[in-house]
């Protein structure tokens, strides 16, 4: 008889045998191969120690906001794909999507910012071309304006 457990990363209930894998001599199953991932590429966030709880266990959220400029905007079809893909991942909060804005918001906990570019370079094919270029100027753009976002007196507004 297969036993259901818990995901350790996002919380639901998986039959045991689920996207299986071994961490210090205890199994763990998983909803996903994105929560398992997740997990494996830290899962001191997800075990804890011997009467102390690690952050995941503690119902811990680390809420991250992206914000990502394209060269280009992206259409109503490719801005509709684009929305679907990232929601349909784990860890998934907002997508908001103006011109060549993408602003993403997302729990740390479940989902890593690789996990994300590397879901939006799966959809590439689908989006046209140019588009993996699009997208890596992007996040050189992100991380230059988050070295001058931290220099900042003001706040940004948030997308609608």
């Amino acid at each position: 008889m297969n036993k259901t457990v818990e995901d350790p990363v996002c919380h639901m209930a998986v039959s045991g045998t689920s996207f299986a894998t071994e961490y210090g001599g205890i199994s763990y199953a998983f909803c996903s191969a994105q929560c398992r991932d997740r997990f494996l590429a830290n899962p001191h966030l997800y075990t804890g120690l011997p009467g102390r709880k690690a952050a995941a266990q503690q119902g811990k959220e680390v809420i991250k906001q992206r914000r990502m400029v394209l060269s280009a905007p992206l259409d109503a079809g490719q801005a509709e794909l684009v929305k679907r893909a990232l929601l349909a991942m784990m860890g998934i909060n907002e997508i908001c999507i103006e011109g060549e804005n993408i602003e993403i918001r997302y729990d740390l906990m479940q989902v890593t910012a690789e996990q994300i570019a590397d879901k939006l370079a799966s959809i590439g094919s689908e989006l046209g071309g140019g588009w993996m270029e699009r997208l890596k100027l992007a996040f050189i753009n992100y991380q230059e304006e988050c070295e001058i976002g931290s220099l900042e007196v003001t706040g940004r507004t948030r997308c609608h």
